[in-house]
């Protein structure tokens, strides 16, 4: 545990110089700022909470955000040091692998779930200066913390694979935004060209929910949205609600970030000192 420890530290003073880390803050900190004050401006008409809907908000942009976080975070942890020929001296060190990858993991999570507090301490803060203390909803606020938490960690676990696997930095990069595209747009995009010409047949009745929810960005957003936004939403995405249920949706969510780690693991095994 020393070991892993001693290198989180050192990638966090890495990752103070690190151009991604200060981008992912500012990003998190602005697009909360912007979506709570726009998002609060009809609460008085429609009668609904402040929070819920502040976190609706936040839970659509964090469904491209955290992910794109993750990917540039971690892209070029281990293609970079293989560049710079910092990977072989790191190698030569009484490590394995496994806590070199672990060390770097911990420290990239620090940075997104600092990225992600200070997004949402600002919209906290804007809340509470407008509607009071308590208009705060802690519990859907702290789900919203952890949940993007483990999706932003799937990301890194992937990010890593993909730095394994790839050896120039500029090609990792290419197949890490294009892994983002397919995850969170074109998957989907899929989904629903499926869903339309199924028109209601055995792939929506079976196969749609579980696919959806196999996506891990797609369960963070149902976890996420409350149950009237849902229901508002196309009836596929309902049903697929209501046939996973909150632990399979949990369960995709919370089983991403282990898969994604062990990818990582065996890809970093395979690379060449």
């Amino acid at each position: 545990m020393t070991s892993i420890l001693s290198i989180a530290r050192l990638e966090l003073l890495i990752a103070r110089r690190n151009l991604w880390v200060a981008t992912a803050i500012l990003l998190m900190a602005l697009f909360n700022v912007v979506l709570t004050i726009a998002g609060n401006a009809p609460t008085g008409d429609l009668g609904a909470s402040p929070m819920i809907i502040a976190i609706t908000s936040i839970t659509t942009l964090s469904v491209y955000l955290v992910p794109l976080i993750g990917l540039l975070l971690s892209f070029d942890a281990i293609a970079g040091e293989a560049e710079r020929g910092t990977l072989t001296l790191g190698l030569s060190y009484p490590l394995s692998r496994a806590e070199i990858l672990l060390g770097k993991f911990i420290a990239h999570m620090v940075v997104l779930g600092a990225a992600i507090a200070i997004g949402l301490g600002l919209t906290t803060a804007i809340i509470a200066s407008r509607h009071g203390v308590g208009a705060i909803e802690w519990g859907p606020l702290s789900a919203l913390y952890f949940t993007s938490l483990a999706l932003g960690a799937t990301f890194l676990g992937l990010g890593y694979t993909i730095s394994s696997l790839v050896k120039q930095t500029g090609a990792a990069s290419g197949v890490a935004i294009g892994l983002w595209l397919i995850a969170v747009v074109l998957y989907d995009l899929g989904l629903l060209g499926a869903l339309v010409a199924d028109a209601g047949g055995t792939f929506s009745k079976t196969i749609f929910p579980y696919a959806l929810v196999a996506n891990p960005a797609d369960a963070f957003r149902l976890l996420n949205m409350p149950d009237q936004s849902v229901n508002m939403l196309a009836s596929g995405l309902g049903a697929a609600s209501s046939v996973t249920g909150f632990y399979g949706q949990l369960t995709s969510l919370l089983l991403w970030p282990v898969v994604a780690l062990l990818f990582a693991l065996l890809a970093f095994r395979k690379v060449e000192p």
